[in-house]
Protein backbone atom coordinates (compact mmCIF):
# COMPACT_ATOMS: atom_id res chain seq x y z
CA UNK A 1 0.00 0.00 0.00
CA UNK A 2 0.89 3.26 -0.78
CA UNK A 3 -0.19 7.45 -0.78
CA UNK A 4 0.08 9.79 -3.54
CA UNK A 5 0.88 13.05 -1.88
CA UNK A 6 -0.32 15.67 -4.55
CA UNK A 7 0.81 19.58 -4.03
CA UNK A 8 -0.90 22.32 -6.05
CA UNK A 9 -0.81 26.15 -6.68
CA UNK A 10 -3.63 28.06 -7.21
CA UNK A 11 -3.82 30.61 -9.75
CA UNK A 12 -4.37 34.64 -8.13
CA UNK A 13 -7.85 34.04 -6.31
CA UNK A 14 -8.91 30.81 -7.17
CA UNK A 15 -8.43 29.09 -3.71
CA UNK A 16 -12.21 29.15 -3.21
CA UNK A 17 -13.31 27.92 -6.50
CA UNK A 18 -10.39 25.22 -6.42
CA UNK A 19 -11.75 23.76 -2.91
CA UNK A 20 -15.69 23.99 -4.52
CA UNK A 21 -14.69 22.11 -7.40
CA UNK A 22 -12.58 19.74 -5.66
CA UNK A 23 -15.57 18.69 -3.17
CA UNK A 24 -18.16 18.56 -5.23
CA UNK A 25 -16.99 17.89 -8.37
CA UNK A 26 -13.16 15.99 -8.97
CA UNK A 27 -13.31 14.11 -5.40
CA UNK A 28 -17.04 12.39 -5.71
CA UNK A 29 -16.05 11.65 -9.04
CA UNK A 30 -12.88 9.57 -8.50
CA UNK A 31 -14.70 8.14 -6.02
CA UNK A 32 -17.12 6.99 -7.67
CA UNK A 33 -14.35 5.04 -9.80
CA UNK A 34 -12.93 3.58 -6.94
CA UNK A 35 -10.29 5.68 -5.90
CA UNK A 36 -9.49 6.42 -2.08
CA UNK A 37 -9.24 10.18 -0.88
CA UNK A 38 -7.66 10.11 2.10
CA UNK A 39 -7.95 13.82 2.63
CA UNK A 40 -8.08 16.70 1.06
CA UNK A 41 -6.30 20.56 2.60
CA UNK A 42 -5.37 24.30 2.25
CA UNK A 43 -2.79 26.08 3.49
CA UNK A 44 -3.18 27.77 6.61
CA UNK A 45 -0.46 30.29 5.73
CA UNK A 46 0.05 29.78 2.51
CA UNK A 47 -2.95 30.54 0.45
CA UNK A 48 -2.14 28.97 -2.67
CA UNK A 49 -1.51 25.89 -1.58
CA UNK A 50 -3.81 23.13 -1.44
CA UNK A 51 -2.99 19.33 -0.81
CA UNK A 52 -4.56 15.90 -1.22
CA UNK A 53 -3.72 12.37 -0.57
CA UNK A 54 -5.05 9.30 -2.27
CA UNK A 55 -4.35 6.16 -1.33
CA UNK A 56 -3.76 2.44 -3.48
CA UNK A 57 -3.06 -1.00 -2.34
CA UNK A 58 -0.85 -1.81 -5.35
CA UNK A 59 0.58 0.09 -8.59
CA UNK A 60 -1.65 -1.94 -10.73
CA UNK A 61 -4.56 -0.39 -9.05
CA UNK A 62 -3.28 3.08 -9.38
CA UNK A 63 -2.91 2.04 -12.91
CA UNK A 64 -6.13 0.90 -13.38
CA UNK A 65 -7.80 4.00 -12.15
CA UNK A 66 -6.00 6.24 -13.09
CA UNK A 67 -7.43 4.89 -16.63
CA UNK A 68 -10.45 4.58 -15.62
CA UNK A 69 -10.61 8.72 -14.38
CA UNK A 70 -8.24 10.31 -16.60
CA UNK A 71 -9.26 8.48 -19.78
CA UNK A 72 -12.65 8.80 -19.14
CA UNK A 73 -15.15 11.08 -21.32
CA UNK A 74 -15.95 13.24 -18.54
CA UNK A 75 -12.30 13.65 -17.71
CA UNK A 76 -11.35 14.69 -21.22
CA UNK A 77 -14.59 16.53 -21.89
CA UNK A 78 -15.69 18.35 -18.52
CA UNK A 79 -13.68 18.39 -15.72
CA UNK A 80 -9.88 18.35 -16.83
CA UNK A 81 -10.44 21.34 -18.94
CA UNK A 82 -11.75 23.49 -15.88
CA UNK A 83 -8.45 22.48 -13.94
CA UNK A 84 -6.27 24.51 -15.69
CA UNK A 85 -7.66 27.06 -15.48
CA UNK A 86 -8.49 27.08 -11.51
CA UNK A 87 -4.77 25.99 -10.77
CA UNK A 88 -0.87 26.05 -12.39
CA UNK A 89 -0.48 22.50 -13.85
CA UNK A 90 3.44 23.23 -14.36
CA UNK A 91 3.40 23.09 -10.19
CA UNK A 92 1.51 20.47 -9.61
CA UNK A 93 3.81 18.56 -7.22
CA UNK A 94 3.21 14.57 -6.74
CA UNK A 95 5.20 12.14 -4.21
CA UNK A 96 4.31 8.56 -3.90
CA UNK A 97 4.73 8.18 0.16
CA UNK A 98 4.19 5.04 2.73
CA UNK A 99 2.86 5.14 6.22
CA UNK A 100 5.20 3.96 8.64
CA UNK A 101 4.04 0.99 11.29
CA UNK A 102 2.92 3.45 14.31
CA UNK A 103 0.93 5.90 11.77
CA UNK A 104 -2.65 5.99 12.30
CA UNK A 105 -3.40 6.41 8.33
CA UNK A 106 -3.02 3.58 7.16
Amino acid sequence: MFFELRQYRMRPGQRDAWVKYMEETIIPFQISKGMVVVGSFVGEEDRDLYVWIRRFTSEAERERLYQEVYQSDRWKNEIGPRVGELIDREQIKVSRIEATPKSVIQ
